[in-house]
């Protein structure tokens, strides 16, 4: 059975997928506040760097969190099982509620070095990753992020790899790492990989099985999680369409909501950095990438977005927002 939050989860459940950049503390707080999902994933960080001095400093308040956040999993990737054993430990006394190895990501740095996405051409490699893990993290689930294949669908020889090596949850993205995000999500790969996860266990002790996929929003993610037969659905670039994704009851956002709640996330995010102003200068090019999530939808909008992408400090940004508030009042 599975272990902590995940066996009193209802389902079918909706969450945020771990994006690099994206759900750090500033964006979740704002998640949490106008439509919190069922369960939060912190974004990756990389078991290696939290075994160095030097790394460990820089990226332990990638891993701070607020109360209000739980359930939350910290998600780490690494091809070394004894990295993964001791970032676990350590993530584990943290306070987090699960743990993730990824073993999905596309991306080249990543693949790299033997991790994320490369460890579906490595089954033994994976099987010690999560032997180390769950050594690693004690009471503290473990579960997987991946795709269906490397290159093609290899759902019928990866999948079943996951299926035994005592998973708590398992997070099937429907794409191959080599079509990254460039086609239509496969559902149906991802029904078959929960039909053959099924097939190694009896109800009572099967992994929680979640699809990602080209979901938009709450009320659709609940519709696929029945018709592909999957406990809950992941949904990442969803959000940057709606705000209010995981509400159940979407609510219709006027200018003055979109821009009082992109000041309010400029200001999360002025305070995730506060200890050093010089990495506020730094990050900001990481704040754009969230002004098209607010800056929607109205009139003059595009201009309005186009201004801000110019933009070089969180207070150019602030000052240009209030001005348009102000309009918007």
């Amino acid at each position: 059975m599975p272990k902590g939050f995940w066996k009193s989860l209802e389902k079918p459940f909706v969450a945020i997928a771990p994006m690099a950049n994206v759900t750090d503390v500033a964006f979740r707080s704002i998640l949490v506040k106008y439509g919190k999902p069922d369960v939060i994933w912190n974004e990756f960080v990389s078991a290696d760097g939290l075994c160095d001095k030097r790394g460990k400093e820089k990226l332990l308040p990638l891993l701070r969190f607020d109360k209000k956040e739980h359930p939350i999993v910290a998600q780490l990737f690494s091809a070394h099982p004894d990295a993964i054993f001791e970032a676990t430990k350590l993530v584990s006394s943290l306070g987090y509620d699960g743990i993730d190895i990824n073993m999905g990501c596309p991306d080249k740095a990543v693949v790299r070095q033997g991790a994320g996405a490369a460890l579906i051409k490595s089954p033994k490699l994976a099987r010690e990753i999560i032997v180390a893990a769950k050594e690693g993290a004690g009471k503290v689930p473990i579960s997987v992020k991946t795709r269906i294949g490397y290159l093609k669908n290899e759902v019928e020889t990866w999948i079943p790899v996951l299926a035994e090596a005592g998973l708590d949850a398992i997070t099937i993205h429907g794409r191959t790492m080599k079509e990254m995000s460039k086609v239509d999500a496969h559902w149906d790969a991802i029904a078959r990989s929960s039909e053959i996860i099924r097939m190694f266990h009896s109800k009572k002790d099967c992994p929680i099985i979640i699809g990602n996929g080209d979901v938009m929003n709450y009320k659709e993610a609940i519709g696929v999680a029945k018709k592909y037969h999957v406990d809950g659905i992941m949904i990442g670039r969803g959000i940057f369409f709606n705000i209010f994704a995981f509400r159940k009851q979407e609510k219709e956002l006027t200018i003055y909501n979109r821009i009082s709640i992109l000041l309010e996330h400029l200001d999360r995010f002025e305070e995730m950095y506060y200890h050093d102003k010089e990495l506020i200068k730094r990050k900001y090019d990481h704040m754009k990438k969230f002004y098209k999530i607010y800056i929607a939808g109205f009139d003059s909008a595009k201009n309005l977005r186009a201004e801000l992408m110019e933009t070089k400090s969180i207070d150019e940004a602030r000052q240009l927002v209030r001005a348009r508030l102000v309009d918007a009042n």
